[in-house]
C-alpha cells in the first residue's frame, strides 16, 4: 500500500482530528485531576488511575475513529457515512472542541503553576517543626533568669527526643528575645513553621509558667495555657507542655518517646535548681563559668546521688575545661569519663551522657571506634542531634560572629568527613578568637587533608606561641597525630599528662 495513500485515508477518516482532540481533552482531564482532586482530598492513586486510563484509551479512540464516524444520524461506519451529504459545519465542530478544550487546559495548567508556587512557599517550612524561644523571666529577682532559661531548655530537650519533630537547638534560638514582633521572619530564618513563646515567674516555692504555641506562617495561636503550680510540680508542667505540643503538631510518638516526655529526672527540687544553675553557667562557655558550672552540678549530685542529668552536666563541663584553658586534659577528661559513665549507668537513654563520653573517647583516649559508637547512640536517642550541622549553619546566618558556633561546626564537619568545610570554619573561628586550641584543630585538619606544609607551619606557630602564653601540650599532640607522627603525638600527650 502506498504510504501517501495511507496518510490520505487517515485524514479522510478524521483519525488526525480525533487524535488531536483526544490529546487536548486528555490533557484537560489530567489537569483537572491533578489540580482539583487534592482539593477534595481524593487520594493520589486516583490521579494516577485517570492518567493510566487516558493512555490506554488513546489507541481505542484511534481505532474507533478509523472504523466509525459521528454523523447527524448518529454513529455510523465510515463506509456508510461517506454516502451521506457533507456538511461544512462538521469541520468547525472539531475546531471548536479543540480550541475550547485547549483553552481550558492551558488555564488550568497556569492556575496550577500559580497555586503550587504559592503552596511551595509555605511548604518550605516543615509543618512538624518548632523553635522554643527564650522564656521571659517575670520574677522580681533578676537572679531567677537561670530558672526561666532552664525551663525553656528542658522543654526543648524533651521535644528534641521526638523523631517526628524537627526541633531547633538552643544555640540557634538564644539570640532572640522572648516575645519578638517579627515571628514570620524569625521562623523563616530558623526554618520552622511553629514558635513556642513563654514566660516564667518564680516566687518562693510557687511557679507560674505561661506558654503559647504559634503558627508563624499564619500568625495563628494554636494553643496557650497558664500553669500555676508548686515548684515540686515543675517536671509535670514541662511534660504537659511537651506532650500537648507534640499532639497539636500531630507528631507520632513511640512508647519510648512517650516515656521520655513524661520523665521526672529527680524528686529533689533543690537538686533540680542546682542543676539548672549549672546549665545556665555551662551555656555561657567561658573558663570561669565552666568551673562554676561544675560546682553547681556537684551540688546537685550531693542533693540527689541518683540524678543522672546532673552527672551528664558534670561530664559536659569537665569535658570542655581543656578547650577553654580552664584545666589540663589529665585533670579534666578522667572525671568527665567517670561522670558520663555514671550517668549512663543510671539512665542509658540520656543522649547528653553518651555525647559527653564520646567526646572523652575521641579527644583523650583517641578511641575513634568507641567515640563513633557513642555518638551514634546519642543520635539514636535524640534524632535532632543529626541536624546539628544544619542548625549551626542557621545560627551563623543569624550571627556570623559567633565564635563557638564556628568552632563546633568545624568539629561536626570534620567528624562527618568534610575536611575542607571544617578548615573553613576553623579559619573563621580563629579570626574571631586567638584560642590556640582552634589553631591546633586547623593544623590537624590541614595534615589530615594532605596539606603537610601548612600543618607544620601551624605546629611551629603553636611552639612559638607557647613562649608567650599557655598552649596545652595536647594541642601540639593532635597536630602531630594528623601528620601521622604517632611517636611525637604520644610524647606530647605524656607531657600533657605530666602537666596535669
Amino acid at each position: 500500500m502506498n504510504v501517501r495513500n495511507v496518510f490520505a485515508e487517515l485524514k479522510r477518516r478524521n483519525v488526525y482530528k480525533v487524535a488531536i482532540a483526544y490529546g487536548v481533552v486528555a490533557w484537560l482531564l489530567m489537569q483537572v485531576a491533578s489540580q482539583i482532586f487534592p482539593f477534595f482530598e481524593i487520594p493520589n492513586w486516583a490521579v494516577r488511575l485517570v492518567v493510566l486510563l487516558l493512555v490506554i484509551g488513546f489507541p481505542v479512540a484511534v481505532i474507533l475513529a478509523w472504523a466509525f464516524e459521528l454523523t447527524p444520524e448518529g454513529l455510523k461506519r465510515t463506509e456508510f457515512a461517506d454516502e451521506l451529504p457533507k456538511k461544512s459545519s462538521r469541520n468547525r465542530v472539531w475546531l471548536y472542541v479543540i480550541v475550547t478544550a485547549g483553552a481550558i487546559s492551558v488555564s488550568l495548567f497556569f492556575l496550577g503553576r500559580y497555586t503550587s508556587s504559592k503552596q511551595s512557599e509555605g511548604a518550605e517550612l516543615p509543618a512538624k517543626s518548632i523553635a522554643v524561644l527564650p522564656f521571659e523571666n517575670l520574677s522580681h529577682d533578676p537572679d531567677n533568669t537561670y530558672f526561666a532559661d532552664g525551663i525553656q531548655e528542658e522543654i526543648l530537650t524533651r521535644l528534641a527526643k521526638v523523631a517526628d519533630l524537627k526541633v531547633i537547638s538552643r544555640t540557634s534560638t538564644q539570640h532572640f528575645k522572648s516575645s519578638p514582633d517579627n515571628l514570620p521572619q524569625i521562623a523563616k530564618q530558623l526554618g520552622v513553621a511553629n514558635i513556642l513563646e513563654g514566660s516564667v515567674q518564680k516566687v518562693a516555692d510557687q511557679v507560674r509558667v505561661n506558654v503559647q504555641l504559634i503558627n508563624a506562617t499564619t500568625d495563628a495561636q494554636l494553643w496557650a495555657e497558664s500553669f500555676d503550680r508548686q515548684l515540686t510540680d515543675i517536671f509535670r508542667i514541662e511534660s504537659e507542655i511537651a506532650k500537648t505540643i507534640a499532639d497539636t503538631l500531630q507528631a507520632k510518638l513511640t512508647g519510648s518517646e512517650k516515656r521520655a516526655l513524661a520523665a521526672q529526672p529527680t524528686e529533689n527540687s533543690e537538686a533540680h535548681e542546682f542543676y539548672l544553675k549549672g546549665r545556665y553557667f555551662w551555656n555561657k562557655r567561658t573558663a570561669n563559668d565552666l568551673k562554676t558550672a561544675t560546682t553547681y552540678f556537684q551540688q546537685a549530685i550531693d542533693k540527689d546521688s541518683n540524678y543522672a542529668l546532673a552527672y551528664a552536666g558534670l561530664a559536659d563541663s569537665y569535658g570542655l575545661l581543656p578547650d577553654f584553658g580552664a584545666g589540663s586534659p589529665q585533670e579534666s577528661y578522667p572525671p568527665a569519663r567517670t561522670a558520663a559513665t555514671k550517668a549512663i549507668k543510671l539512665d542509658d537513654t540520656l543522649a547528653e551522657a553518651h555525647t559527653a563520653l564520646a567526646w572523652v573517647l575521641l579527644a583523650y583516649d583517641l578511641d575513634f571506634d568507641g567515640s563513633t559508637r557513642e555518638f551514634r547512640r546519642a543520635i539514636e536517642l535524640n534524632p535532632n542531634y543529626a541536624m546539628a550541622i544544619e542548625q549551626l549553619r542557621k545560627t551563623l546566618e543569624i550571627d556570623p560572629g559567633f565564635y563557638d558556633a564556628h568552632y563546633s561546626l568545624g568539629q561536626a564537619l570534620e567528624l562527618k568527613g568534610d575536611i575542607v568545610g571544617a578548615m573553613a570554619e576553623y579559619q573563621k573561628a580563629r579570626a574571631l578568637n586567638d584560642d590556640p586550641q582552634v589553631l591546633a584543630l586547623l593544623g590537624h585538619a590541614y595534615a589530615s587533608s594532605g596539606y603537610k606544609t601548612e600543618a607544620v607551619k601551624i605546629l611551629e606557630q603553636l611552639k612559638e606561641l607557647s613562649k608567650q602564653r599557655y598552649v596545652s601540650a595536647y594541642s601540639l599532640a593532635i597536630v602531630y597525630l594528623g601528620l601521622g607522627d604517632k611517636e611525637e603525638a604520644l610524647r606530647w600527650l605524656e607531657k600533657s599528662y605530666q602537666a596535669g
